[in-house]
């Protein structure tokens, strides 16, 4: 089998109101798709967020260097991606999750049967939700969206906070709890929004409530002062989105910078790396909890990859990977695929076909593609 092509579909979806994180509300959704083309007929996909100048790299540089090899060659492919792009684990992780896609295809095996078969064939997921609106109260938005996705089965939720005033974040975090009882998981999102004394304050609060995690609350460069703050309070804290290779990790993890880690299979070089990462970070005694935030073509990966993590140890009850669901509006999640992620009971089953198990309709690139 020879690779024969390499394309790049760059997509946007425009908001019907914009929503974000503490540090900026978006109007769009953006994605960029690979497709890699095989002489047998056989095709693969990939996906990463369209930062950094990745569409460019794989077309310029990774396109002319695959086309003619083999995709199975898998080990060899993947060290000679990182040869000529100066450290952008966002194109090489487009391209090894295609790679994975066709090579499961032609063997017939799914993802989660190259690297050994599943541990399990439904992961728990999480709602990542309730991201500020314009225009919307979060005291108001929060507990309503909140107590709508508990209803849909979701029994874990993530909400942003860090773009209002400590007092009023903490009070729709409040009034969240109040309106899903104790018994849903709860996680909050900062998106490096705080300094180290505030992270804190917001973290203490965090723990009056029984919130679960406390996500990228310090700004990303480096992670500095993490460990401060997984020192100073009994919350986890969950990072790591921004970390885009094992060295990156373990760096942090020798740190104890944080108590969950979050590597994204479409940011840190691809799914064998993300599984190295989350296998590294068993040796500190730190769970992994992928992050995933994109369309169809990710959602499928994480769910691959979650798959073939094990509990946080043997107990029966123990802390067990689970999946980012992002709830809001995205035709690149819901359209994208012929049979997209759906939520039962606070689980997601995961994909049995060749490869990612998924089925790609392409009329969706068609409409919505911009370059």
């Amino acid at each position: 089998m020879k690779i024969t092509d390499v394309e790049t579909y760059l997509l946007q979806y425009e908001l019907p109101h914009a929503i974000g994180p503490s540090t900026m509300l978006y109007p769009y959704r953006t994605t960029l798709l690979v497709k890699i083309s095989s002489d047998e007929g056989l095709v693969g996909w990939g996906e990463t967020a369209p930062i950094g100048a990745a569409q460019l790299l794989i077309e310029q540089q990774f396109a002319p260097a695959l086309i003619g090899q083999n995709p199975l060659d898998h080990r060899r492919l993947w060290r000679q991606l990182w040869g000529p792009n100066f450290g952008n684990p966002l194109a090489v992780a487009a391209v090894d999750i295609a790679l994975h896609d066709l090579r499961g295809k032609a063997l017939n095996l799914s993802l989660a049967e190259l690297y050994g078969g599943r541990l399990r064939d439904q992961v728990p997921v999480y709602a990542s939700a309730m991201n500020y609106t314009e225009g919307v109260d979060p005291e108001e938005q929060y507990p309503e969206e909140a107590a709508g996705l508990v209803a849909r089965g979701f029994r874990a939720l993530k909400m942003r906070l860090g773009g209002l005033p400590i007092p009023h974040d903490l009070a729709a975090a409040t009034a969240v709890r109040e309106a899903v009882g104790p018994d849903v998981l709860l996680m909050a999102d900062g998106n490096g929004a705080y300094s180290l004394s505030k992270a804190i304050q917001v973290g203490r609060g965090l723990e009056a409530l029984d919130f679960y995690w406390f996500e990228e609350p310090l700004p990303q460069p480096d992670y500095a002062a993490y460990e401060i703050l997984t020192d100073k309070l009994d919350i986890a804290i969950a990072a790591g989105e921004a970390l885009g290779s094992r060295g990156a990790f373990k760096e942090v993890l020798t740190r104890h910078a944080m108590d969950i880690i979050q590597p994204d299979v479409s940011l840190c070089g691809g799914f064998a790396e993300c599984l190295f990462i989350a296998e590294m970070g068993r040796l500190w005694g730190v769970p992994s909890m992928p992050h995933c935030w994109g369309g169809a073509v990710v959602v499928a990966a994480t769910l691959h990859l979650l798959s073939l993590l094990p509990d946080a140890s043997w107990a029966r009850t123990t802390e067990t990977p689970m999946l980012e669901l992002d709830t809001y509006e995205n035709p690149f999640r819901d359209k994208l695929v012929t049979a997209p992620a759906k939520v039962e009971d606070g689980f997601v089953t995961v994909p049995t076909g060749p490869g990612l198990g998924i089925e790609i309709v392409e009329e969706v690139i068609e409409r919505y593609r911009i370059g």
